[in-house]
């Protein structure tokens, strides 16, 4: 089956940094969109940014400038930099995939925990 491994979550400073990384494997046959959402304790869970085959990329309100999306077609891997972390920004933080097929996949999350 599809999966999807997620690291890099950890504890932070507010005004730090803290890379995530996220690679898919198993049956994949043409992933179209790549993206990265967060859920914080008693809210929904919101896209935080996306980035399609292309190279086309998508930020929610509150991270853009911070944070950047990037990915890499031939190893099936996708990172999210964030720079000038809030406490805000405490969540966990889920990878997915979409496929041309329009199936989706999803990784089991990552904890950020920014303090102050």
């Amino acid at each position: 089956q599809v999966q999807l491994v997620e690291s890099g979550g950890g504890l932070v400073q507010a005004g730090g940094s803290l890379r995530l990384s996220c690679a898919a494997s198993g049956r994949i046959f043409s992933i179209n969109v790549m993206g990265w959402y967060r859920q914080a304790p008693g809210k929904q869970r919101e896209l935080v940014a996306s980035i399609t085959r292309g190279g086309t990329t998508n930020y929610a309100d509150s991270v853009k400038g911070r944070f950047t999306i990037s990915r890499d077609n031939a190893k099936n891997t996708v990172d999210l930099q964030m720079n000038s972390l809030r406490p805000e920004d405490t969540a966990v933080y889920y990878c997915k995939i979409r496929t041309l097929g329009y199936s989706d996949y999803w990784g089991q999350g990552t904890q950020v925990t920014v303090s102050s």
